[in-house]
């Protein structure tokens, strides 16, 4: 009698005895293994990637032996909301994610990825990366490769080619569709267009990340249509970097988690990220309405060349500083100008002093005029309360995610996030400040993402999983990066072992490159 192939799997590894030799063996460390339980204490056998046997195994054989005595072992971290597209070509080790305890990431989120998720992957399959690496299809780029920046609903036709996209990158190895309704083009597609896409992604398993319409004054009606998305296409529901912002909305924190909670209760399966931060980081041309945005850059550099044009934004501008009860951009800091890099590191209000202009809000917004023709920038935005940072935080459908790049090491003024999001909350919110515990905070970073975007062997310390694992000192683990000085990496993740080879070795990364391209199971046969 044959035995199905996941039986012959696992009985494989359980196989492995006293006289077997195997790649690496972990010993005498705490095991957190992600369920949200207690730690216990046990041996790891690895092999071939694989972890094989979980116990005591002082008389089992290896290659290596690590002894974690003192130390805690969890899964490795995943971060389900990244954007590294373009940067793995450039630094592929990707130090600040591993160095963080990162071991897979989730890109394609905020509505851009690459529309050919087949292709990208496999070019991950073959660039070989530090990090294990998914992909969610971005709702933007699938617009725009159908209709361009266009300020309008799509033809039947454009719809029907956009769910074909989405459909191929489903079948490629996407996780789910990712949308950036903040961001041009998406902030012109209405729910009905997001629905029937969501509805294709929905087929394979797939779900659905929206960095949603408005965080701030909009929020609760940005919230509801995500839901809404959720409750047509049946389909799971991810609400990415889940925040309040702006002054005058702190509090509302209470209000939004009302609204996920009693979305679950419907029986909507939501769950939420979030960094902790009390600032959010994305391009200077969020700040300029939707409809100055549209069509292409040259469109764009036209448009606020005209007179009635640019006191139309700087209008804008300044309802949207009076809406935030400040007198001065102070809150918005360059993270990367390239047109001047003195900028970087320095707010609006800063920036219009340098250049000679009075202190007043209406140079400012010149000023922001300016940087857009000459090529926009990445920003940094201060504007959130730490006490909703810590509501949030306390929500146990919630995990922990960078929205970072991989980061070029001294390159600009990025977010202190990129480098240290799981060590902050682990130094800074669980140790230090206690609003949650250590078991609880690596069930987030490690279970839940992982049941959560079908990742079906990752995220638990368990016999025929991936070894994707961390050994750490809680008592030493901390955030270094700040937003003054952000190219710091995070301290006290001793060893990060990646498919079940050492990519951090006694707090060094040694330059493996073991991570894997993940894709969904509608696509495992194309690999």
């Amino acid at each position: 009698m044959k035995l199905p192939i996941i039986v012959l799997f696992f009985f494989t590894f359980f196989q492995v005895s006293a006289q077997d030799s195997v790649d690496l063996i972990i010993k005498n460390g705490r095991i957190l293994d992600g369920t949200g339980n207690s730690w216990y204490r046990a041996d790891i056998a690895v092999r071939d990637g694989r972890i094989v046997r979980i116990g005591n195994l002082h008389l089992l054989k290896s290659k290596r032996s690590i002894d974690a005595a003192g130390k805690i072992v969890t899964p490795g971290f995943i971060d389900v909301h990244t954007h590294i597209e373009g940067d793995e070509l450039i630094n592929p080790t990707a130090n600040n994610f591993i160095l963080d305890g990162v071991t897979t990431v989730i890109t394609g989120n905020c509505g851009a990825s690459n529309v050919d998720i087949k292709k990208y992957l496999q070019m991950i399959d073959s660039l070989k990366t530090s990090v294990n690496v998914a992909s969610l299809v971005g709702h933007n780029d699938v617009r725009r490769a159908i209709m361009g920046r266009a300020n309008r609903k799509p033809t039947e036709d454009e719809m029907k080619r956009m769910e074909n996209l989405v459909e191929a990158a489903m079948q490629g190895g996407a996780v789910g569709l990712s949308t950036g309704l903040l961001y041009i083009p998406g902030a012109y597609s209405e729910t009905d267009e997001i629905v029937r896409l969501a509805k294709v992604a929905a087929k394979y398993n797939g779900v659905y990340a929206s960095h949603m319409r408005s965080e701030g004054d909009s929020v609760i009606r940005a919230i509801n249509e995500a839901l809404e998305i959720g409750r047509q296409a049946r389909i799971p529901v991810q609400i990415s970097h889940f925040k309040v912002s702006g002054h005058h909305n702190w509090g509302r924190s209470r209000q939004t988690l009302a609204l996920v909670q009693a979305a679950r209760e419907e029986g909507i399966e939501v769950t939420i990220d979030q960094y902790p931060y009390t600032a959010s980081s994305t391009s200077l041309s969020t700040l300029l309405p939707d409809e100055i945005l549209a069509d292409g850059n040259d469109s764009i550099m036209a448009r606020l060349q005209r007179p009635e044009v640019r006191a139309y934004v700087i209008d804008a501008l300044l309802k949207n500083l009076k809406k935030r009860k400040l007198k001065h951009f102070s809150y918005a800091v360059v993270a990367s100008h390239r047109a001047d890099s003195t900028y970087n590191g320095k707010s609006i209000e800063q920036i219009n002093l340098m250049k000679g202009r009075k202190h007043k809000g209406k140079e400012e917004a010149l000023t922001i005029i300016d940087m857009m023709l000459a090529g926009g920038a990445g920003m940094v935005f201060h504007g959130m309360s730490e006490e909703d940072v810590k509501r949030i935080m306390q929500y146990p459908f919630n995990m922990f995610a960078s929205d970072a790049s991989i980061r070029i090491y001294n390159q600009g003024v990025p977010h202190p996030r990129g480098y240290g999001t799981n060590a902050r909350v682990i130094g800074n919110y669980v140790r230090d400040q206690k609003i949650l515990t250590l078991e609880e905070a690596i069930r987030r970073m490690t279970s839940l993402p992982a049941q959560k975007f079908g990742l079906r062997d990752r995220g638990l310390i368990r016999e025929g999983f991936a070894a994707d694992i961390l050994i750490f000192d809680e008592k030493e683990v901390q955030d270094i990066s700040s937003f003054e000085k952000p190219h710091a990496y995070s301290k006290g993740f001793h060893y990060v072992i990646v498919n079940g080879q050492v990519v951090v070795d006694a707090g060094v990364h040694n330059g493996t490159r073991s991570g894997m391209p993940i894709f969904s199971s509608g696509a495992a046969k194309l690999f």
